[in-house]
């Protein structure tokens, strides 16, 4: 089973009384978005299925991305703990499941996600547009416990972009 877990990418601040859930990507998050799918694409990984927060800006990130997949837009990923990320996708049924959500949540998940650590100095911090890729051996996500992933592949869109 693979996971590959994303923060959304950078998001628009310029308009102060809109509601968060609201909230859109900025020129600089829809680059990025752009740069992930390009990045999942050229690795080839590929999901069949996603769940994906229910946001403004999960959502863009998503279609930024311009892959296709079965995909679950569900609210209680918006701003999810990493138990709800956990019951989330213990439900899921594609073998290669892509998740798109928010820090703080996806931050700790993604770190309770793994054996060890990847090596990359962002890890912990889980900028926005970071994109997690680990393995799992389990018969289905159901089977899947804390701690047991293989990290495949981590990148944040600054590894992608110049400046």
């Amino acid at each position: 089973m693979r996971l590959i877990l994303m923060r959304h990418a950078k998001s628009d601040w310029s308009e102060p009384g809109l509601d968060d859930h609201d909230r859109p990507l900025n020129g600089r998050g829809r680059k990025s978005a752009k740069a992930l799918g390009a990045w999942l694409r050229g690795k080839g990984y590929l999901p069949d299925q996603v769940l994906c927060s229910s946001a403004l800006r999960t959502r863009e990130t998503l279609d930024r991305l311009r892959i296709e997949a079965l995909v679950s837009v569900e609210g209680r990923l918006y701003h999810a703990s990493p138990n709800v990320m956990w019951d989330s996708l213990s439900e899921a049924t594609g073998q290669t499941v892509l998740m798109v959500g928010h820090n703080p949540g996806i931050a700790e998940f993604a770190a309770g996600c793994v054996a060890q650590p990847p090596a990359h100095s962002r890890f912990f911090a889980y900028p926005t547009g970071a994109t997690l890729v680990v393995d799992f051996e389990a018969p289905d996500w159901s089977h899947v416990r804390c701690a047991t992933g293989t990290v495949w592949d981590f990148v944040v869109p600054r590894d992608l972009l110049e400046d």
